[in-house]
């Protein structure tokens, strides 16, 4: 079973903020997940043949339409939600 840490450590990396009742749910459905993934890996798929997907479904492709268009690097940084400083975007880091 996951660690509360190792949760809080996965919830650092997903920028996500859990309670402690969430922490504790999350390690629950967390490592439930990593149990059934390794039962996954205990099956013999050495006779089945890969396939992307198993629709039928086709990709519908359409033509690229270019708008040209001269954007200034202002314009371009406005854009973004994160603090500028410099006209560099100022990533918050997910390890503190």
């Amino acid at each position: 079973m996951l660690s509360l840490e190792e949760v809080r450590h996965i919830a650092k990396l997903a920028r996500l903020t859990l309670s402690a009742e969430e922490e504790v749910a999350m390690q629950k459905e967390l490592s439930s997940i990593l149990t059934y993934v390794d039962q996954l890996k205990e099956v013999d798929t050495s006779n089945v043949e890969a396939t992307a997907q198993v629709t039928g479904s086709t990709n519908a492709f359409r033509d690229d339409v270019v708008i040209e268009k001269e954007s200034t690097p202002d314009e371009l940084l406005a854009v973004s939600p994160l603090k500028i400083i410099d006209h560099q975007i100022v990533v918050p880091s997910a390890h503190g």
